[in-house]
């Protein structure tokens, strides 16, 4: 990390230049940072990573004993900041307690990622045995816990934001159904009560054994539509917000990365993905836009939602 008293050569002029001074950061350590999903992998990776920068940064797990060892292994660390709640994100009742400690404990939050996802697929499997659990998890999770903790966002422009952690897999491109790719590139007209429909739709046809050859995505068929419809809700919650300008929304898609949903295949580290989707959750207030799908890179846009 280079400071104000680090100098770069030119090997021309062998003249020394000053780089500009690293700007401030606009967090502190009464920045409160939750993180979903986060006893292990990308979440875990990218929690240490927050810690690492200041944040107070509330570690979550489904369960307990895991959630409460990661969080310990981090404070281990040195990364004092780091505190356990226990989540689950399909819990109606869940939710609420942990909404609510996070308003009497905390006083609000300024950052969520929502990363707590489950896939029950091999790598060149595509069973949809477990598509209920997928759904109820990686998109009506998400939705349920967002909805309950936004009346605690701080409000700040320069703080507060939501990084979903989604994939690419759920992009329109895979969608090879035309109505329903039209109707989710309606942006006049969709609403969040569509999107719940879709995702209803796929779950009553995979209960019927109906699902295969209706346009849905080809690989990972549950775990994609889930992302599907988190891309679409993100979408939608980003220009709701966007009129008070207040919260950003959205999405990273950190790719084919080694963890235990890939079974340890991928092309990168959790590490190197948290290392990238702390860059975004820290993303300075000029910089932060809105409704934007970012895919692994150094980041970069790759599309709008």
């Amino acid at each position: 990390m280079s400071s104000s008293m680090d100098c770069l050569s030119s090997k021309d002029n062998k003249q020394e230049t000053t780089p500009p001074p690293k700007a401030a950061p606009w967090w502190t350590a009464e920045t409160v940072a939750v993180v979903t999903g986060a006893n292990r992998g990308i979440g875990h990776a990218l929690a240490a990573r927050l810690a690492e920068e200041g944040l107070t940064v509330v570690l979550t797990a489904r369960d307990e004993a895991r959630g409460e060892a990661a969080a310990a292994a981090l404070r281990a660390r040195g990364l004092r900041s780091v505190r356990f709640r226990r989540l689950d994100v399909t819990d109606p009742a869940s939710v609420a307690a942990f909404a609510a400690w996070v308003r009497d404990e905390l006083g609000g939050l300024d950052i969520l990622v929502n990363n707590a996802a489950v896939s029950f697929n091999e790598i060149d499997t595509n069973s949809v045995e477990h598509a209920e659990t997928v759904l109820r998890t990686n998109f009506y999770g998400a939705k349920m816990l967002t909805e309950a903790l936004l009346p605690l966002f701080r409000r700040s422009a320069a703080t507060s934001r939501i990084l979903n952690i989604s994939s690419q897999l759920g992009l329109l491109n895979k969608v090879r159904d035309p109505a329903l790719r039209r109707m989710l590139m309606d942006e006049a007209s969709l609403r969040e009560r569509d999107i719940e429909r879709m995702a209803s739709r796929f779950l009553a046809q995979v209960a019927d054994d109906t699902w295969r050859g209706q346009g849905w995505p080809e690989v990972w068929t549950d775990y994609a539509v889930s992302k599907l419809a988190l891309n679409a809700y993100s979408r939608l919650l980003a220009s709701r917000l966007a009129v008070a300008g207040r919260i950003s929304v959205n999405c990273f898609c950190p790719g084919f990365t080694r963890t235990d949903m890939t079974r340890g295949w991928g092309k990168r580290t959790a590490d190197e993905a948290g290392r990238v989707a702390a860059g975004l959750a820290l993303l300075p207030p000029e910089q932060l836009p809105t409704g934007k799908f970012f895919k692994w890179s150094t980041p970069h846009v790759y599309s709008k939602l």
